[in-house]
């Protein structure tokens, strides 16, 4: 069994407090990782292992995720407001530029971030994320609204949320912490709900915004990006190259670490 990442560190920026993890060799290039919604930080432990000999890889707990603070002010779960974190965080901790990797809401947030702040970004890598956020293209909001808030143990936790439709609630387990009065998810259930509504929608004139070398993976059984939606994306943006890995749903990093990271690796030491 892997051993568990070392404990978050933090920092304070724009009225709150982040926690991130910062894994590899101090002095090695940076890739700065950023989960999906519901997710944090620590997903990317086992990638940073795999790209430790050569590769530093800082993984942020976004806002309203893990065990950063929440984004409760009106507004507060923007894309614009995550976008604005990241560059933050990128120039307060003087890791620009990076290469960015954003998985699912974090693919989003990368390339709205590549758009924005161009100079923080050196190159773009989205691992399953879409650009049309919208019926009937996928589901882009998963309602939550009535799993458990609490529960006697994390193996109750998990059954509470599987009985909501949910196959496997492992993804969702990786923010299960046990509180004073039992375990329950890090995340808020309202603050997701904002956040996955202000996502939906084209969000193709942010993809397309950017000009960084980029690398886009999609899992073969995702049902997030359609293989119609990615070969467009890899199209429509110059300098992207396109990657699809099999056997691999929407959380492919997780699906197949090894091939993740294989594909990730490659595409960082083909950057000049």
């Amino acid at each position: 069994m892997p051993s568990p990442p070392p404990p978050e560190s933090f920092v304070h920026l724009r009225g709150r407090r982040f926690a991130y993890l910062d894994l590899g060799p101090p002095d090695a290039p940076v890739l700065f990782a950023l989960h999906g919604h519901f997710g944090r930080g620590r997903i990317f432990a086992p990638l940073a292992s795999a790209l430790s000999d050569r590769y530093r890889v800082v993984a942020l707990d976004q806002r309203a995720h893990g065990l950063s603070d929440n984004g409760a002010e009106p507004g507060g779960l923007t894309p614009e407001a995550y976008v604005e974190d990241a560059a933050a965080f990128l120039r307060a901790l003087d890791l620009a530029p990076a290469a960015v990797l954003g998985h699912s809401m974090g693919g989003a947030v990368a390339y709205h971030l590549a758009a924005r702040h161009p100079d923080l970004v050196s190159a773009l890598l989205v691992a399953d994320m879409t650009v049309r956020n919208e019926e009937p293209e996928t589901h882009p909001v998963l309602d939550i609204t009535g799993w458990p808030r609490r529960a006697a143990s994390r193996d109750a936790l998990r059954a509470a949320i599987e009985a909501h439709g949910i196959p496997d609630a492992g993804y969702f387990l990786d923010s299960a912490v046990a509180f004073a009065d039992g375990w329950g998810l890090l995340f808020d259930a309202d603050d997701m709900m904002a956040s996955q509504r202000a996502l939906t929608g084209d969000l193709s004139a942010a993809w397309t915004a950017s000009r960084q070398p980029a690398l886009l993976l999609r899992g073969a059984d995702s049902f997030i990006l359609t293989p119609a939606t990615a070969g467009w994306m890899a199209t429509a943006r110059p300098h992207t190259t396109l990657v699809e890995l099999p056997g691999c749903g929407h959380w492919l990093y997780a699906d197949d670490p090894p091939a993740f990271a294989a594909a990730v690796g490659a595409f960082l030491d083909a950057l000049p």
